[in-house]
């Protein structure tokens, strides 16, 4: 019997603002522990909040970029539940009055492109955070809590339940990553915790018009872990399914990596038991219709339409395209090595794709390490195509500039690596290598085409790589064609 997964991704996006959401205290990562707090942020008793205007501001970008329509008038709640890293009792967000409502990302699904739902965006605060002793939550002797994290502006984004696999969701986050780096509101780092998100999936028979109890899948910092979490997830629903137990009730569950499972927390609970109610010390908001206009004035180009660009200006194929606009930081890198380059824009593209991306792969860096330069890029390939060295020699030279920093041309200079293009005495090494390999000409002569690639690969080497390739081949050629005919 065939079945399908259904899954609905809560995003949470740590806003990029210099103080916390209703308070001075700086939002710094990895301070000393309990050192960025003050009577508003732990809930003092006689604190008033002071709203963050910069958050809210994000927040209403991040609608935009995301096709949101944006709320005239919003409002902050309390949500209600004890857990140790809430030091107020309750949260501030955003349940009854969000900020954004419909809205939708477009994503390329199996070659599709595919718009996926996102009813709802809030503002809210971020807990603490907790480090627990033992290998996990699940087995914690005890915890230590850490409250600078404490009421950190942070921007839900709800999604409709429209992905059906585990790869569909970890392409959706990484489209949603992109777009969240190129509208800057957050630095989006993973490993920080200021990207992350709870999945929710649930299984069903194909062809229910009806969900299946769902299961929220928890403590995923990668899209490595939200892909095998969620595979993991959908095997043992599907199990329960042919055993003819399904889930009766919805849960919350962890992801162990350690162990690659997930693992049973706590079932969930209703919203009704929140006990939501209107924040009495934060006034409602009022976005006015200039104000939203003014921000979206600032929006910069986003990369479905950069995409869409550089298939229509630069002439580059899809694929070409996709990937270059997927990251801020290379497409950036692109657009300012064509517009210091003197040649076709497909040559830049294949430099970065091909060797750089090689390279950054090799070193395990992010693209914004790179010592690279776009200029030097530009650089390499106009020696390139001036023949002042050739293909073999500029991917030497490229991973010096990689690892150096040096400029092109500099490292050229100082290894005395400039192609020898002059045909006497490429000619000369010619005959040499002729009379020294008598076996490989006569194969050769006899039909056997291969054998011009050793003749060649001997050329180069004598000239230590530096002789005009084109220029060897038809040399070589011209010679033994000679030697055929006598």
């Amino acid at each position: 019997m065939a079945y399908e997964i259904v899954i609905g991704l809560e995003v949470h996006v740590e806003l990029k603002t210099e103080s916390k959401l209703c308070c001075g205290c700086s939002t710094k990562f990895n301070a000393e522990v309990n050192t960025l707090v003050c009577p508003v942020c732990l809930g003092l008793p006689g604190a008033l909040p002071v709203l963050n205007k910069k958050a809210v501001e994000l927040s209403i970008i991040t609608g935009l970029a995301l096709n949101c329509e944006i709320a005239e008038h919003c409002q902050f709640d309390r949500k209600q539940y004890f857990y140790p890293d809430l030091p107020k009792g309750y949260q501030l967000t955003q349940f009854y009055h969000p900020i954004g409502r419909e809205g939708w990302l477009e994503v390329n699904l199996a070659g599709k492109n595919r718009k996926i739902g996102i009813p709802r965006i809030h503002l809210e605060e971020e807990a603490g955070r907790s480090y627990h002793a033992g290998k996990g939550i699940i087995d914690a002797e005890y915890s230590l809590l850490d409250y600078n994290r404490s009421s950190i502006p942070l921007l839900e984004i709800v999604t409709a339940p429209e992905l059906h696999s585990p790869q569909e969701a970890k392409k959706f986050m990484e489209c949603l990553k992109t777009t969240l780096e190129y509208i800057d509101v957050s630095d989006c780092k993973m490993a920080e915790g200021s990207l992350r998100c709870d999945a929710n999936i649930s299984v069903r028979h194909r062809g229910d018009l009806q969900l299946g109890k769902r299961v929220e899948i928890k403590n995923m910092n990668s899209f490595r872990a939200l892909e095998a979490a969620l595979e993991d997830e959908a095997k043992r629903q599907v199990s329960l399914l042919q055993q003819g137990t399904p889930l009766q009730r919805e849960e919350s569950r962890a992801w162990v990596e350690e162990k690659g499972r997930t693992l049973f927390m706590r079932f969930k609970e209703e919203p009704h038991e929140y006990r939501y109610f209107p924040d009495p010390d934060l006034l409602p908001i009022e976005i006015a219709d200039h104000w939203i206009q003014d921000l979206r004035s600032q929006l910069p180009e986003l990369p479905q339409i950069k995409r869409q660009r550089y298939l229509r200006e630069y002439e580059l194929p899809a694929y070409d395209g996709e990937l270059l606009s997927s990251s801020k930081q290379m497409a950036d890198f692109f657009e300012l090595a064509v517009q210091a380059y003197d040649g076709e824009p497909k040559k830049v593209s294949n430099w970065i794709l091909g060797e750089l991306a090689r390279l950054i792969n090799l070193e395990k860096i992010e693209f914004g390490q790179v010592k690279v330069t776009p200029g030097a890029l530009a650089q390499l390939l106009t020696l390139l195509d001036q023949k002042v060295i050739n293909g073999k020699i500029a991917k030497m030279v490229f991973e010096e500039t990689f690892y150096t920093g040096k400029k092109p041309e500099a490292i050229v200079a100082e290894k005395d690596l400039e192609q020898v293009s002059d045909p006497k005495v490429i000619k000369e090494i010619v005959a040499r290598t002729i009379a020294a390999h008598p076996l490989p000409v006569r194969d050769y002569l006899r039909g056997k085409k291969k054998a011009l690639g050793f003749l060649v690969g001997q050329v180069m080497a004598e000239t230590k790589g530096k002789a005009n390739p084109e220029m060897v081949r038809d040399l070589l050629d011209e010679e033994l064609s000679f030697l055929s005919r006598s």
